[in-house]
């Protein structure tokens, strides 16, 4: 069965001013209705070169538990490399369809792996406007090479290359956050899978929609992961929930943004929060993202980090293997 992608549908939308009614969301998400408007949000932002250890560790933290969401810079990846991954990912989605479709994930596929559109169960049969990229970059045992492009030629060296460099980012964040909740440097990530982690980079292809005030290129959600660092492109997009509304979030340039993931909300129970976000969709541009998800491997059980339980502060969450948390959540089953 041929499955049809929005950038296809895109091309055709806007030519006749409209979209399909499968991607008109409903009233309380559409985001001409739900945004606030004229008031974007300024999120906390983090010098991770700052020698000062402790002031980072303080303002991880406390950008985690307040809003689950924060942008760091002076990261040390270089604007070349964060460039080359921007290049080669936007080169993949400007290719024909077929060489596109080479790379597709299989519908009746257990791995989120590969180039595809649908992502999880729809609610009330509605789309998001966007097309994906998925496929693991790390550790090299996991990595599934058939989902890369070949085309670019340079596409696996440039994904390697930052790979390599958003290691040592994910590592000190880690360190800081372990730090940040009263325990060992490194029990927060031993606790979520040490060096079996698993970087999932996903690519978002966001086509101009001739009705940017209907739909939503990802729907409200927090992420599954442990914590996920995105680079965006220069087109504005992410939207943040504080206090039951809806607020664009203004980009520092340079920076990669970090979203605490439901992960991390269960380890430290509850005393960092995993951030409600969703996207929205340009008229004029096209709006790509490259977040990529720390997640732990299937089998880890997660739960609230035995250190951070007590007599007078129970286990607010379940513990349960990470793997069954994901097919949960995919398919909108009570956790």
């Amino acid at each position: 069965m041929e499955v049809e992608r929005v950038q296809e549908i895109a091309s055709l939308s806007m030519t006749i001013n409209s979209i399909p009614l499968e991607y008109i969301r409903s009233e309380n998400e559409q985001p001409a209705i739900t945004t606030v408007h004229g008031s974007a949000l300024e999120v906390p932002w983090i010098d991770l070169d700052n020698p000062d250890e402790h002031n980072v560790i303080e303002l991880v933290t406390k950008a985690s538990s307040e809003w689950g969401l924060f942008q760091i810079v002076n990261h040390g990846i270089s604007t070349e490399i964060i460039r080359e991954l921007q290049e080669v990912g936007r080169t993949f989605f400007e290719l024909p369809a077929e060489e596109k479709e080479a790379y597709a994930r299989l519908p009746d596929s257990k791995s989120m792996e590969g180039y595809g559109t649908k992502l999880q169960k729809e609610v009330e049969g509605k789309k998001a406007w966007v097309d994906h990229l998925f496929h693991r970059t790390w550790p090299p045992s996991i990595i599934n090479y058939k989902f890369w492009p070949s085309n670019p030629p340079n596409y696996r060296e440039a994904n390697e290359k930052y790979t390599e460099a958003l290691r040592k980012v994910a590592d000190k964040l880690f360190r800081s956050l372990s730090l940040g909740l009263g325990l060992e440097a490194n029990d927060v990530k031993e606790a979520v899978g040490g060096d079996n982690l698993e970087y999932m980079l996903k690519i978002n292809y966001y086509p101009p929609c001739p009705r940017p005030d209907l739909a939503l290129g990802v729907v409200a959600h927090t992420d599954m992961s442990t914590f996920t660092i995105l680079v965006p492109n220069d087109v504005p997009g992410l939207q943040v929930c504080r206090e039951g509304h809806w607020y664009d979030v203004n980009y520092i340039p340079d920076a990669l943004i970090v979203h605490i993931g439901d992960q991390l909300e269960i380890l430290s129970n509850g005393k960092i929060k995993a951030v409600l976000h969703r996207t929205t969709v340009k008229k004029e541009k096209t709006r790509m993202s490259w977040p990529v998800f720390l997640e732990p491997p299937a089998d880890q059980e997660i739960g609230p980090h035995p250190k951070l339980v007590d007599e007078g502060n129970p286990a607010k969450y379940k513990t349960k293997k990470y793997g069954e948390y994901v097919y949960c959540k995919l398919n909108k089953i009570p956790q």
